[in-house]
């Protein structure tokens, strides 16, 4: 077990390095320029960064269910927040005070493996009619569908049958007895046992802000520099920073890959920015991926495949295409989950909704106009600048690079912070006194 953590770990880390070596030896910045943006970054605090939106952090407790965490992230129109301990609420250590971030990343690890589950006590509820023991059928249908996560221990298994057949699941709903072809019928039922029977709806923020874990959860000091934010943000693929002020545990900002190329947008008329947003994508080396690597899904596939590639794949969003062409026709992104879990009504059969019925429902709906259904664009020969604009004005993370309607790349809010910086010889090690190894075990 330790060992695969620290081959996890390592992986970890060489992705960041062999990402970063990629961005640096592609572009095609003068360096002094670079040198000059870099120390410039150094030297400026991060108590300077702009403060969210109304001067205050959206915080969630760790008792909060993750129907209800869904609700507020997406009231507040945003992707993620702080998760707050509430039996050390009052420390001054903001170790003990929050336990991480829940974001849409977790989330969706939570509802595929939920989905999984379920659909292995539906198979068990029909085993169990036909003299089966249901303990026994959780373990082997957990095999089955390769449940492997925090929910495949044996009395959550058996819970969740219980949870089918409390929900109304009924035994002959099943076609063939294997848990995916119960799960195709599951239909509206699907929601009422991750959503309205125990013992997924009371699964709450702190069961799965762990267990899930997408990044790690890394504060900065607001006398901190901002090339350590912008660093955390790019190589070392954070999406957010929370800012701490010495002395006080409670979050003072939070800085997101999405706020730092609003920044950048906003330095437009500086020279040194105008300079470098002249320029055409492929001086920076964008994308730093070739077309084959562009991961995508058919408009015809299953919705729910779509999150498992994203998950599969650690990307925040798929380009959906059409047809061999691969033609460019929506965008989905990990945040869309929500839509499922919020209005489940809308969705007659969450196991066999194609993502495009699935863009369609939302659109119909007047939910998201625009960001699902129109991918946001460029071309080649498009410049860093345009790039930015398109990024910051439309509140996107990713622009797709097309040629003749085919995704040939993508650069994401992270390619973009990449592109400003590089990182000096043993930063991490001297400013903030800990290995990066470490920092990304945290």
């Amino acid at each position: 077990m330790a060992q695969a953590q620290q081959t996890r770990e390592s992986s970890a880390l060489s992705s960041c390095e062999a990402y970063f070596e990629k961005v640096n030896s592609r572009k095609k910045l003068p360096q002094p320029l670079q040198e000059t943006l870099t120390t410039a970054f150094a030297r400026i605090p991060v108590s300077s960064f702009p403060q969210v939106p109304a001067g205050k952090v959206i915080e969630i407790q760790a008792d909060t269910t993750v129907a209800d965490a869904v609700k507020v992230l997406s009231d507040c129109n945003i992707l993620s927040a702080p998760v707050i301990n509430p039996d050390a609420a009052t420390s001054m250590n903001w170790r003990e005070r929050y336990l991480g971030i829940i974001d849409y990343s977790a989330i969706v690890l939570w509802v595929l493996e939920t989905a999984e589950v379920a659909a292995v006590a539906l198979s068990a509820s029909t085993a169990t009619a036909v003299g089966l023991g249901a303990g026994a059928v959780g373990a082997l249908g957990a095999l089955a569908v390769s449940v492997t996560g925090p929910a495949a221990v044996a009395g959550l298994t058996v819970a969740a049958v219980g949870a089918a057949v409390a929900g109304g699941v009924a035994a002959d709903q099943a076609s063939g007895g294997d848990a995916p072809a119960a799960a195709d019928n599951l239909g509206k039922e699907f929601y009422k046992v991750i959503l309205q029977e125990e013992p997924f709806k009371s699964t709450t923020v702190k069961s799965i802000v762990k267990s899930y874990r997408w990044a790690p959860f890394i504060p900065v000091a607001t006398d901190s520099s901002m090339l350590s934010v912008l660093l955390l943000l790019s190589k070392y693929r954070l999406r957010n920073v929370p800012v701490i002020e010495p002395g006080n545990p409670e979050i003072k900002n939070y800085i997101t890959q999405s706020a730092v190329v609003g920044g950048l947008e906003g330095c437009k008329g500086r020279d040194w920015f105008d300079c470098i947003a002249a320029r055409p994508i492929s001086d920076m080396g964008l994308p730093f991926m070739s077309s084959n690597e562009v991961i995508s899904i058919q408009n015809d596939d299953l919705v729910l495949e779509a999150f498992k590639r994203m998950r599969d794949n650690h990307v925040g969003g798929l380009p959906v295409v059409e047809g061999p062409s691969k033609k460019i026709v929506g965008n989905v992104s990990i945040r869309d989950i929500r839509h499922l879990l919020l209005k489940p009504e809308l969705f007659s059969n969450f196991r066999q909704l194609t993502v495009e019925d699935f863009i369609s429902t939302v659109v119909s709906t007047g939910q998201e106009i625009g960001r699902v259904t129109t991918p946001i664009t460029c071309k080649v020969d498009s410049t860093l600048g345009s790039v930015i604009q398109s990024l910051a004005t439309k509140r996107v993370h990713r622009i797709y690079i097309v040629d003749e309607n085919e995704v040939t790349g993508v650069i994401t809010l992270r390619d973009v912070i990449s592109c400003f910086i590089f990182e000096p010889p043993n930063f991490f090690d001297n400013y903030f006194g800990f290995s990066v190894k470490e920092m990304l075990n945290k």
